[in-house]
C-alpha cells in the first residue's frame, strides 16, 4: 500500500488543473448503458456493471455518486442533475424525457447520435486550426532565438569594427537589448495578465463582452453565427423528438449555443412563444438567424414536421461551417508562411547588410 499526492487535483484560483471527462468516454458509457437496458438489465445494475470496466477516474467518481443516488430512491435523471457541469442540460433533459415516455434506451440512442455530431464538429475545427497554430508558435520561437542569442552576438561584433549600421539593424538591436534587459518584467506582466484574464473570464458580463467582440470579426462572425444556429437547431430537434414541450426545449437549446452574447439575445424566446408567436417569427426578432434558417423552420411548422426540419437546418449549417473552416485554413496557411518568410528575410537583412559596411571599413 502507498499514498501519494495527486497534483492534478490541486486547484489554484483562478486556474484549475482538474481534468474534464472526455467526450468519447461519456459516449461509450451511454452506448453500454443503452445495450444493457435493451438486454433487460435494471438501470442500477447496468451502472454497476459498467463501473467495473471504466478506466476514466473522473467519470468513475461521478457514476459512483449517481449509483448511490439511485440506490437511495432517485430516478436516473434526478441522480445526474447535480452533475450537469460535466455533461449538459441536454443530457439530463433527454433522460427525463426517456423516463417519462418509457423509452429510455431509444432516447439515449438519439442523444448518442447528437453527441457524436457535436464531437465531430469540435474535432474538425480543432484539427483545422492545429497546423496554423504550430506555424505561429514556430515563428514566435524563431523570433525569440534571433532576438536573444543571434542579434546580441552580431551587435558586439559590429561594435568592435565601428561599422555604420543601417536603420533596420539599429532598430532590431535596440528592440533585442530592451527585451533582454526587461525580460523578467515582461514575464511577470504576462503571468499577471493571464491570471486576470482567467479570473475575469469566469464572470458572465466578461464572457458576453468577449463573445460580442467575436461577432465583430469579419470572417469569424459568420462561423460563430452559423455554429450557433446549427447547435440550437440540432439540440431543439433532439428534445422535441424526445417528447419535451417546445417552451421547455427552447430554454435548454438556447444554453447549448457557445456564444453567450447570442444566448442573451435569445433569452426572450420562451416569452414570445407564450404570447402566441410562432418559432420562426420569434427567432426572427432575435436577429441571430438568417432567412434560409427561418424559412426552413417556417416550412417545418407549417408541415407539422418541426423536429425533422430543425435537423435538416443543423445539417445544412454544419456543411456551411465545414466549408468556411476549410477555406479559412487554406487562406491562413500561405499568409503565415509569407509572414515567416518576411520575418526571416528581415532578420537576415539586419544581420548581413552591415557586413558590407564592415568590408568597406576594413578595406
Amino acid at each position: 500500500m502507498s499514498v501519494k499526492k495527486d497534483w492534478k487535483r490541486i486547484q489554484l484560483s483562478p486556474l484549475s488543473f482538474k481534468k474534464q471527462i472526455k467526450d468519447r468516454d461519456f459516449i461509450m458509457f451511454n452506448k453500454e448503458l443503452v445495450a444493457l437496458i435493451r438486454a433487460g438489465y435494471p438501470v442500477l445494475k447496468s451502472i454497476e456493471v459498467i463501473l467495473s470496466r471504466i478506466k476514466s477516474i473522473q467519470l468513475k467518481e461521478v457514476l459512483m455518486k449517481v449509483k448511490n443516488e439511485i440506490r437511495g430512491g432517485k430516478s436516473l435523471s434526478e441522480a445526474f442533475l447535480p452533475y450537469e457541469k460535466y455533461f449538459s442540460k441536454v443530457y439530463t433533459a433527454s433522460i427525463m424525457a426517456g423516463e417519462s415516455s418509457g423509452n429510455l434506451a431509444g432516447t439515449l440512442s438519439r442523444y448518442i447520435d447528437y453527441a457524436k455530431v457535436i464531437v465531430q464538429t469540435k474535432s474538425r475545427i480543432k484539427a483545422a486550426l492545429t497546423y496554423p497554430t504550430l506555424l505561429i508558435l514556430f515563428s514566435l520561437g524563431l523570433l525569440a532565438v534571433l532576438i536573444n542569442f543571434i542579434l546580441p552576438s552580431f551587435a558586439r561584433f559590429y561594435t568592435d569594427f565601428e561599422a555604420d549600421l543601417p536603420a533596420i539593424t539599429r532598430g532590431l538591436m535596440a528592440f533585442s537589448i530592451s527585451v533582454r534587459n526587461n525580460l523578467l518584467y515582461i514575464v511577470i506582466f504576462i503571468f499577471l495578465l493571464t491570471l486576470v484574464y482567467f479570473r475575469m473570464k469566469k464572470r458572465e458580463k466578461t464572457e458576453i463582452f468577449l463573445d460580442r467582440i467575436k461577432l465583430k470579426i469579419p470572417y469569424g462572425r459568420k462561423i460563430w453565427l452559423e455554429s450557433g444556429v446549427s447547435l440550437f437547431s440540432r439540440t431543439l430537434s433532439l428534445l422535441l423528438e424526445a417528447g419535451i414541450s417546445l417552451i421547455s426545449s427552447i430554454g435548454i437549446a438556447t444554453k447549448s449555443i457557445p456564444n453567450k452574447f447570442l444566448v442573451k439575445k435569445m433569452n426572450n424566446l420562451p416569452e414570445y412563444i407564450k404570447n402566441g408567436e410562432s418559432l420562426s417569427n420569434s427567432l426572427a426578432k432575435t436577429g441571430s438567424f438568417d432567412l434560409l434558417a427561418l424559412d426552413m423552420i417556417r416550412i417545418g411548422e407549417e408541415s407539422a414536421n418541426l423536429e425533422g426540419m430543425l435537423a435538416d437546418v443543423a445539417e445544412v449549417y454544419e456543411e456551411r461551417i465545414k466549408t468556411k473552416v476549410e477555406t479559412f485554413v487554406s487562406l491562413i496557411e500561405p499568409i503565415i508562411i509569407i509572414f515567416m518568410g518576411l520575418l526571416v528575410a528581415t532578420m537576415l537583412l539586419s544581420v548581413y547588410l552591415p557586413i558590407f559596411n564592415v568590408i568597406r571599413v576594413t578595406g
